[in-house]
């Protein structure tokens, strides 16, 4: 009888030890939650260079605690936004870039002394970063690798990127 009983939970033990899918990433959760209706805005499907200026600056002062207008933008190369701002330490310059996909923003840190933390904030886990324009209200949420939300209301007039 103990053998029978020892053979059973053997076989139920391996049985669970199967293939198992790959979680999904706070990115593919995010995008399966979100389901846009009629009266919800949703990002354009096209950014105007100053709009798209617009959504670096907001998203960029919104992961790093800015205002948006302490965040300067130092140029634009193709779909990249190249942004700096005072370093709330030391008072230098802290430098990123930022790309626009969709309702994604996607932001990179310049000048780390470690070169491997030079990337694209796109992997499963790196917050990720939406927004959702209203004229001049740009309105970031980002996503954090655990689940939990944060999200700003930033004002971020056109006319701030006549510079």
């Amino acid at each position: 009888m103990r053998r029978l009983s020892a053979l059973v939970i053997g076989a139920l033990a391996l049985a669970a030890c199967g293939e198992r899918e790959a979680a999904p990433t706070p990115a593919e959760k995010v995008a399966a939650a979100a389901k846009p209706s009629d009266a919800v805005k949703t990002a354009p499907a096209v950014l105007t260079p100053a709009d798209l200026r617009r959504v670096c600056r907001a998203g960029l002062a919104a992961i790093h605690g800015q205002q948006p207008g302490a965040v300067a933008i130092d140029g634009v190369e193709g779909e990249v936004v190249h942004a700096s701002w005072r370093a709330p330490v030391d008072g230098g310059r802290m430098r990123a870039d930022c790309r626009v996909e969709k309702d994604l923003i996607v932001w990179k840190p310049l000048d780390l002394p470690d070169p491997t933390f030079v990337r694209w904030m796109n992997q499963s886990d790196d917050p990720v970063v939406r927004y959702v324009m209203d004229g001049e209200t740009i309105t970031i949420t980002q996503t954090l690798p655990d689940g939990t939300t944060e999200q700003a209301e930033l004002a971020v007039p056109a006319e701030e990127e006549a510079r």
